[in-house]
């Protein structure tokens, strides 16, 4: 916080701490994600600690993994694997998210080294990881294929990557476009572009070429009767997500 405390008055701390608890209300705006996050943790909990054998019981699991949240918004990701005892780094492009998370951290306890950077800036100072968390990014850059060698970059030989994205089908467009955007209002007009969703086959194809293994994919699906969120072995119509490994 020192370097937020040097950079931004009083006025705007106020501003980025109504941010927060906005960004962190479980009913507001961010319902949505609210409602996702906790299958995204099963799965990514799971998956690091299948890994690197780590007991999920124990009280602090990832004590020693050093984590990086790429794409870490407010830190609905970051703090719990703060939590779990990872040292975590979040980082963002988006340069009003990092003191937002900021000061949720500070406000929560928690040290995570928030930074406004990139993959690829990340990458080029030499940064490395046991895990990269890279949810719901790949689908908004310009070069995948580079991207994720960016992130392939980052890890430690047999780093765990955890990469989701939305399928590119009708189904898709139809629910993550039309519903999200327009008729739930969920997301902005125009979050999303449709042409530029990945499919899980070429999702593995690119993870490949970026010099990881892949070793699992799983869909998370809506139920809009229960309004909840689930893992699926084989529905990855919609949404979906992937583990992969840097082979030593």
């Amino acid at each position: 916080m020192a370097e937020v405390n040097q950079t931004v008055d009083s006025g705007e701390i106020a501003k980025f701490e109504a941010m927060a608890a906005e960004w962190w209300d479980p009913n507001g705006k961010f319902k949505p994600l609210h409602m996702l996050n906790p299958t995204r943790l099963d799965y990514i909990t799971r998956q690091i600690a299948a890994e690197f054998g780590r007991d999920l019981k124990a009280p602090r699991p990832f004590e020693g993994l050093r984590l990086l949240d790429i794409g870490c918004g407010g830190g609905l990701l970051s703090e719990p694997m703060a939590r779990l005892g990872a040292t975590v780094v979040g980082a963002d492009a988006a340069p009003r998210n990092i003191p937002v998370a900021q000061v949720h951290a500070e406000q929560s306890g928690l040290s995570i080294d928030y930074r406004h950077t990139t993959a690829e800036a990340l990458a080029a100072d030499g940064e490395q990881f046991d895990v990269v968390l890279n949810m719901e990014v790949v689908e908004h850059v310009s070069d995948p294929l580079a991207y994720l060698t960016a992130c392939q970059q980052l890890l430690k030989p047999d780093g765990l990557m955890i990469c989701s994205t939305i399928n590119r089908n009708p189904k898709s467009f139809l629910m993550a476009i039309i519903g999200a955007e327009y008729v739930m209002r969920w997301l902005p007009k125009g979050t999303h572009e449709w042409q530029k969703f990945i499919t899980p086959d070429e999702l593995y194809d690119l993870i490949r070429q970026a010099g990881l293994d892949p070793v699992d994919r799983k869909g998370f699906v809506f139920n809009k009767l229960t309004w909840t969120w689930s893992i699926s072995d084989s529905d990855l119509g919609v949404n979906y997500v992937t583990a992969s490994v840097k082979r030593s």
